[in-house]
């Protein structure tokens, strides 16, 4: 295939080689490259100089394409490449085209259309598009065709490193790499934390072309000397907000300087705060950014119908209760909850009635793959989770997201109500909104107003008694819980991983109150969640909502833990 070529660029080692640290990786061929991305907005996108070709699919022009999909491209002095608009014209072997048709796709998403044929060039690529929106794939067949055409010796280390914040995303993205790498005999492994050592480091001496990882637990493993990163080709950082959100920086910079300097490598980001463009322009070389959507806003998926009710504590239960028997039985839910406390009473309260499962950061990683195959079978149709669960959770057929406590953040907002509406389905998203959560009002007035939803008169007076708008102490509701190991942080505290970052964050363009801090600070408030009764005993007669307040006389907010 003429558009696989182009991965020769990679020189073929066979020779097994110690870990030693290589030079920083710095976008050497592009001197303006951090200066056009520590801007607070974008640069202005260069538009293709491509001629536009007709599109076997509808006689879409490119220009209509991207249009039609709010594609732009920043590659300033390079033509953008056209995008494949049907699997036909991608050139895939037929082994992966195979696989794609097998899985009911129809044609590519627009960040895959339009990623693939930049990845296949060899060039770096910021990738920059909302959740649900097929960046797994977008990233892993081309590191396929580089893994086929380079022919590595996999037993002396991966050609493809993906990294990943959280436990259940990388578990997720290696389910993706076996499903459509069978066929072309592609082995892939997956580290993180949570779970024992032993088998995953007997996968890697057996060889891995393709290694899932974590940051904490790679860097474990990496300290060891159990794993070689010097035949890595291709690097992809999944969820790069996410993971500097999360304190990964330091541990990201020290697995980076493990791979070869000449590497290719993806950055996927569903935001592009000011840390992720720091990040960006150290690691990468002369990239092309692909921007699906607007860039500069945080956007919700407009397939989904957002229903925020300005609500008391007392209420919660029974407003949780009628929403459940609205649903036709069976009907896969997710209700998200600030403490892991939380997730287990009221899992326990509702598996009597409807069948529910908890999971958060203290449950063990085989607990978790219970819970969540039991969740995906339709076994259990109702998750109880925390933001373990915000992102990286790819269940297609989730009909409702209920928020029953609000997030420290929209961000966290449009992650959550994002597990819903996925691949081109539409979705149900319910939160409730209570007093102490007003001063999230404005900038949630602010996505749902973007995503075209009804703004109740309730929420809006809110947004008065909001103080100043902002997003609280920290920018995301983060758990700590789903790191995949510590690595060189060690012990953490419940509000999270320490990190101090270096740029003053107050000149950030980013329109909902600057760019993130990365101080840690105390995430505890006043919560609005009434206090489950323990399962059992005498209510097993009861409604949800009497068992929910039975020997809860108070009603009254509690004091909660941001920790899931």
């Amino acid at each position: 295939m003429t558009c696989c070529s182009c991965f020769q660029r990679h020189t073929e080692s066979g020779n097994r080689v110690q870990n030693a640290p290589f030079a920083d990786h710095k976008a050497r061929n592009d001197p303006s490259f951090e200066q056009r991305f520590s801007a607070g907005a974008n640069p202005a996108p260069v538009p293709s100089t491509n001629p536009a070709p007709q599109a076997d699919n509808g006689n879409m022009s490119v220009d209509a394409y991207r249009k039609k999909h709010e594609i732009t491209i920043i590659c300033p002095g390079r033509e953008a490449p056209s995008p494949f608009m049907s699997f036909q014209s991608t050139g895939f072997p037929s082994e992966i085209l195979r696989e794609v048709q097998q899985a009911g796709f129809k044609a590519p998403s627009p960040i895959q259309a339009q990623s693939w044929p930049i990845a296949l060039k060899g060039s770096d690529i910021v990738a920059v598009a909302k959740t649900g929106s097929g960046k797994t794939l977008g990233y892993l067949l081309p590191g396929f065709i580089l893994v086929k055409n380079l022919r590595h010796n996999s037993r002396d280390g991966p050609t493809v490193l993906v990294l990943s914040p959280t436990r259940e995303l990388a578990t997720q993205i290696q389910d993706e790499a076996i499903k459509f790498g069978r066929s072309s005999r592609i082995s892939s492994t997956c580290l993180y934390g949570g779970a024992p050592k032993g088998p995953q480091l007997r996968d890697l001496e057996r060889g891995a072309d393709i290694v899932v990882a974590t940051p904490g637990r790679l860097n474990d493993i990496l300290e060891m000397g159990k794993v070689s990163l010097r035949q890595v080709a291709y690097l992809v950082l999944d969820e790069a907000d996410r993971m500097l959100d999360m304190g990964f920086e330091p541990q990201i910079r020290k697995i980076v300087k493990q791979v070869q300097p000449k590497r290719q490598t993806l950055m996927f980001t569903a935001t592009w705060p000011r840390e992720v463009r720091k990040i960006a322009s150290d690691l990468l070389t002369n990239p092309v950014q692909v921007n699906i959507g607007n860039t500069d806003e945080l956007v919700a998926n407009k397939s989904i119908t957002q229903h925020v009710e300005v609500t008391t504590s007392f209420e919660k239960g029974r407003r949780l209760d009628q929403i459940l028997r609205q649903q036709e039985p069976g009907s896969k839910v997710i209700i998200f909850c600030s403490t892991k406390r939380m997730c287990d009473q009221l899992s326990r309260n509702l598996s009597r009635q409807y069948g529910a499962s908890a999971i958060h950061g203290d449950k063990s990683q085989a607990e978790r793959d219970s819970v969540l195959s039991e969740f995906r079978t339709g076994r259990c149709p109702i998750l109880v989770a925390t933001d373990v669960a915000a992102r990286g959770l790819d269940v297609k057929d989730i009909r409702v997201v209920v928020n029953y406590d609000f997030p420290t953040g929209v961000e966290d907002y449009v992650h959550r109500i994002g597990r819903t509406g996925r691949a081109g389905a539409t979705g149900i998203a319910y939160t409730f909104f209570c007093d102490q959560d007003s001063k999230y009002a404005s900038d949630l007035v602010k996505i749902l107003e973007g995503a075209n939803q009804n703004v109740s008169p309730e929420l809006r007076a809110m947004v008065g008694r909001g103080g100043y708008g902002g997003r609280g102490p920290r920018r995301w509701a983060s758990s700590n819980d789903s790191y995949g190991g510590q690595g060189a942080y060690g012990s953490q505290t419940r509000d999270g991983p320490s990190f101090q970052s270096s740029y003053n964050n107050s000149s950030s363009g980013n329109q909902y109150g600057g760019a993130p801090s990365f101080h840690s600070s105390s995430n505890n408030q006043t919560s609005g969640a009434a206090s489950l009764p323990a399962s059992g005993g005498s209510g097993e007669g009861l409604s949800f909502h009497d068992r929910f307040y039975s020997g809860n006389s108070r009603g009254g907010d509690r004091a909660r833990s941001r920790s899931p």
